[in-house]
């Protein structure tokens, strides 16, 4: 499948902030982009799974970032009501039970 996208380049920031306290200066040596290739296509997979069940990216979405290392890192984004909205959605795949389908 393709790449996420939205309606305009600045998309991945319309209205949620998607920095967060650990963004700050990258260390020479490190391979930051690898890392965040990783991320990105996990992040593409979850954010076309939340627009499949109805949610709107606008809304609630995930990130690809890496950390400090490099190692990519998805963060999940969004407004609280949607966040909950999602909360809502994994809770009745665990029955109620706290775990799994």
């Amino acid at each position: 499948m393709g790449k996420v996208t939205g309606a305009s380049e600045d998309w991945l920031s319309d209205g949620l902030d998607v920095t967060g306290a650990d963004c700050g200066l990258w260390v020479p040596g490190i391979d930051y982009v690898a890392g965040w290739r990783d991320a990105r296509e996990s992040a593409d997979r979850l954010n076309r799974a939340l627009m499949g069940a109805g949610l709107e990216l606008s809304d609630v979405r995930a990130v690809a970032s890496t950390n400090e290392e490099g190692r990519g890192v998805v963060r999940v984004t969004g407004w609280p009501g949607a966040v909950d909205r999602l909360a809502g959605l994994l809770e009745g795949l665990t029955h109620g039970d706290g775990g799994a389908a």
